[in-house]
Formats: C-alpha cells, structure tokens, sequence
C-alpha cells in the first residue's frame, strides 16, 4: 500500500507536474491489478482533482476551466502519447 519515502525536489514545474502524473499512472495500475475497473478508477480521479481544484479556487474558476476541456480533448491534450512527450 503506502510508503513513506523522502520528498522528491523536483526543479521545475513541469518536471513536477510529470513526477505527479507518474504517481498517478503507477496507483492507477495497482489499483486496476487488484481487480478495480478502470472506469470507476477515472471516475474516482476526476471526482479527487475536482474536488481538490474545487477547495484551492473556488467553484466558479474550476466551471470555467471544465468549459475549456471539450477543446483541449479533442486537440489531444490529454493523450498520454502526447503528455508523455
């Protein structure tokens, strides 16, 4: 389950922001080892980084930026073919 380990410095923020989806990808496959669907898995993420966007800025930003999603999906934004690159 969980480890305790030091926190990594990381140097800048998109080194950060590619150490954090690489957190994410490795307990997303644990959790799809363990027999968990992945739609539920995607639904959980979603529902968590909302709710943690949700509780930093507030209701109205985080609509605001949902409203961009459809264009950033569709522009492969989040292919992790291109996030990965």
């Amino acid at each position: 389950m969980l480890k305790q380990s030091p926190r990594t410095t990381v140097a800048n923020p998109a080194s950060e922001k590619q150490l954090a989806l690489q957190f994410l990808l490795d307990a997303w496959e644990e959790a799809a080892y363990e027999g968990v669907d992945r739609d539920c898995i995607a639904t959980a993420a979603i529902f968590a980084a909302l709710s943690e966007l949700i509780s930093t800025y507030g209701e109205e930003p985080v609509a605001v930026m949902c409203q961009r999603l459809p264009d950033r999906v569709r522009g492969g934004e989040f292919s992790l073919a291109s996030t990965r690159n």
